[in-house]
């Protein structure tokens, strides 16, 4: 199988099984709720997946909970960034407690 079809079915199965931060940004940011923009869920890019991406602004939203690899995610973010696009990271633990603030932060990285 080639490797963006594995990319396809692992985001397939993502959108499937969204954490609970997950789906309070989604509940926040779907249908262009958060400044008519549209984001998308758990979309492939290149040989990985983003938890949240807009096409318009080139911004992937990530989603952090226990299971990410600072390392991992250090040479995926390189590569994502090398591919012209910007990653916004927030903490699950910041989406639930801080929502709005993520939000305010997510709206100063798209008005630049």
């Amino acid at each position: 199988m080639h490797q963006s079809d594995l990319s396809k079915l692992r985001a397939r199965a993502m959108r499937r099984a969204m954490t609970p931060a997950e789906a309070a940004l989604w509940f926040a940011l779907r249908d262009r709720r958060f400044r008519g923009l549209k984001f998308r869920r758990q979309v492939p890019l290149g040989p990985y997946v983003a938890d949240f991406y807009c096409a318009e602004l080139g911004l992937i939203l990530e989603a952090d909970g226990d299971s990410h690899d600072g390392s991992r995610d250090r040479g995926r973010d390189r590569w994502l960034r090398d591919q012209g696009f910007r990653i916004l990271h927030f903490t699950n633990r910041d989406i639930l407690g801080n929502l709005p603030g993520c939000l305010d932060a997510l709206s100063s990285e798209a008005a630049e």
